[in-house]
């Protein structure tokens, strides 16, 4: 279960609202969404978070490129939406068949058979590489959040930025 909304920030501060993330593709359908929002070329923070499995933040200011910050690579790269967050920041182009040719074993053994130098009990899952934090850790500095209190965030890290922010009563209200 996804939990999603946007935070615009007004001249009156913060205007929150939930969307929904059904027409949502790829990161440019979330910061359409995002930019929708906007009053003038203000900030819009797109909060998706899965059942405390992982969160992320998508900053976006006017047409500048969004910025990205997720939790836990890992866990958002096995979620449809994460993994929108997770392509973009590693540079994944679904598109491109050379990343098809590099998903297949093509090292010269057998399937499931390991090449002698893997540790049998060393997980080699791809998602392994992705875990803990991706993306900017300074995407909420200039608001109020700085790079070790986003690191540190983990239960709650939504609310909890949502509060740093000044935001929480707005953001309660579409939860």
């Amino acid at each position: 279960m996804y939990f999603a909304a946007l935070l615009a920030r007004t001249q009156d501060g913060w205007e929150a609202s939930d969307t929904e993330l059904d027409d949502v593709e790829t990161l440019s359908d979330l910061a359409d969404l995002a930019r929708e929002a906007a009053q003038d070329e203000d900030t819009v923070l797109v909060f998706i978070e899965q059942e405390g499995a992982w969160f992320g933040i998508v900053r976006v200011e006017g047409e500048d490129d969004p910025r990205i910050y997720v939790s836990d690579g890992a866990a958002a790269a096995r979620s449809s939406y994460g993994e929108i967050l997770t392509d973009e920041l590693l540079g994944g182009d679904k598109d491109d068949p050379a990343e098809d040719l590099d998903a297949l074993d093509l090292d010269g053994t057998e399937d499931g058979e390991p090449d002698g130098d893997e540790d049998p009990d060393r997980d080699t899952d791809a998602g392994s590489a992705l875990a803990g934090p991706l993306g900017d850790r300074h995407i909420l500095a200039d608001l109020g959040l700085t790079e070790g209190e986003l690191l540190a965030l983990d239960t709650d890290a939504l609310g909890e930025i949502a509060d740093a922010l000044g935001a929480s009563e707005v953001l309660e209200t579409v939860r």
